[in-house]
């Protein structure tokens, strides 16, 4: 069955960076769209960054120029390198995954799979 496990966060002050990874198995990860989400406490689950089979990558404007999204096929191993950390970072991160492997959006309703979530918290 579909597994994604992310690991990674923690807790950093304002202006750090942190790197977040999303193990996969049970799917051809290379053909899939893969995708970070976060979530805050009292607020929606919020798209950060798509990346499909072919490497395009999406970003929402909020984390744009901060973060990268990117991927091994080879580890079937999802990463977020975020940097310029701030406060309004703080959230829940999500990876997912979903088979269509082209159009690869940043809404959640696109995507099929998720992983439990890791803590990322942004100190001022």
């Amino acid at each position: 069955q579909v597994q994604l496990v992310e690991s990674g966060g923690g807790s950093v002050q304002a202006g750090g960076s942190l790197r977040l990874s999303c193990g996969a198995s049970g799917f051809t990860f290379s053909r899939y769209c893969l995708g970070w989400f976060r979530q805050a406490p009292g607020k929606e689950r919020e798209g950060v960054a798509s990346i499909d089979r072919n490497g395009d990558k999406q970003y929402s404007d909020s984390v744009k120029g901060r973060f990268t999204i990117s991927k091994d096929n080879a580890k079937s191993t999802l990463y977020l390198e975020m940097n310029s950390l701030k406060p309004e970072d703080t959230a829940m991160y999500y990876c997912a995954a979903d088979p269509r492997g082209r159009l690869c959006g940043i809404t959640s309703y696109e995507y099929t799979y998720w992983g439990q979530g890791t803590q990322v918290t942004v100190s001022s």
